[in-house]
């Protein structure tokens, strides 16, 4: 008699083309409400209504190249890049200090001018952060979690110097999670949490410009001309936008009303134009994002592989959160870009090589 071949049960798979398309069609939607917040600004400072419009549309093009060399390059030989990664973003987080060389826009220094473009060091420290830090603890190692702590400190340092609060908590978070994800000697996060936590109070609390934005945060109907005019402006479009929304084209934030209206605020803008449901919409494709990195990890086998694909969801979970926090007062503004959104070169270049490297993980596990 012949054998019966039974199949395999079919079990939840993560397909690469959702990974691939997903940051696509959100950085195409972006790009339309870049020109949304971006045209009177770009009106006022060069004259035309679509300068950001072409240098986000050029970052993206640049950005799926990113992605499409990441998928199919090994990701295992990224173990082999780690430390001069992480050594190269350590000279630049240093270089962008240096007052000949760093650019400086709003009381802080965060970019480095190449002429062509800005580049943002902060940006691609996170890329540097998963990369280092899943080659590093994909091999076991014993006594190594005060080694650990001082490279985050010396990273979390330099970029409080710039100073870029929002960006120093998405590091923190970074090695805290991909050093839990590790599983060693966890019994040190018990201790290191709650003296974090202390430390980020103290440092808001000995700047007198964040403390006065935390203050601005927990009380925002006093100065509101002042400190606190950001975010009252954030909340007078998202309580304009509604149900529905303006709808499309119709903000008056935009115009010149509301500050970073196409970088860091720009999901108000969102929020006035297309109401909760649009503002929902976007939360849900963002959900599905973040599902598809989950089941990934979930079936990833190697250490490696496992470790950058859950650095990959700690950085989009926290961008998300963050930003959408900040948005509607939950936390205080922190200047943290919403993924593939927000205007800004570096980090839509960061995000795309992060799915790229998720895409080939995915490919070769399949």
């Amino acid at each position: 008699m012949r054998k019966l071949r039974l199949k395999k049960p079919v079990s939840k798979s993560i397909s690469y083309k959702a990974l691939f398309f997903l940051p696509i069609v959100l950085a195409l939607a972006g790009s339309i409400m870049v020109l949304e917040a971006s045209s009177i600004r770009s009106i006022a400072e060069f004259g035309y209504s679509y300068h950001y419009l072409k240098l986000q549309l050029i970052w993206i093009g640049l950005g799926v190249l990113a992605m499409l060399f990441f998928s199919f390059f090994n990701y295992k030989h990224l173990y082999l890049f780690a430390l001069p990664l992480i050594v190269i973003t350590m000279f630049l987080l240093i270089v962008v200090l240096v007052p000949s060389i760093g650019a400086k826009a709003g009381g802080a220094r965060r970019w480095i001018d190449l002429g062509f473009f800005n580049l943002q060091p902060t940006e691609f420290a996170k890329l540097a952060t998963i990369i280092y830090l899943a080659s590093w603890f994909s091999v076991r190692e014993r006594k190594r979690f005060f080694s650990f702590i001082f490279l985050l400190g010396a990273l979390i340092g330099l970029i409080l110097l710039q100073p870029d609060m929002g960006t120093a908590f998405i590091i923190y978070s970074l090695g805290l999670i991909i050093y839990f994800l590790a599983g060693d000697e966890l019994q040190y996060l018990v201790t290191v949490i709650p003296l974090s936590a202390a430390g980020f109070l103290l440092m808001i609390k000995l700047a007198p410009y964040r403390f006065a934005r935390f203050m601005a945060f927990l009380n925002p109907n006093e100065d509101t001309q002042g400190i606190s005019y950001h975010i009252n402006q954030i909340l007078i479009s998202l309580s304009h936008g509604g149900l529905t929304g303006r709808g499309f084209g119709a903000s008056r934030q935009k115009y010149l009303f509301l500050p970073e209206a196409h970088t860091d605020s720009i999901f108000a803008i969102i929020g006035e134009e297309f109401g909760l449901i649009g503002g929902v919409v976007l939360i849900f494709v963002y959900f599905i994002l973040l599902y598809k990195l989950y089941i990934l990890y979930l079936q990833t086998s190697d250490r490696f592989g496992k470790l950058l694909v859950g650095g990959i969801l700690t950085f989009f979970g926290m961008q998300i959160i963050t930003n959408l926090a900040g948005m509607v007062n939950l936390i205080p503004l922190t200047g943290v870009p919403l993924p593939f959104i927000s205007y800004g070169g570096s980090h839509i270049m960061t995000s795309f090589m992060l799915l790229g490297i998720a895409i080939n993980i995915s490919r070769k596990k399949r």
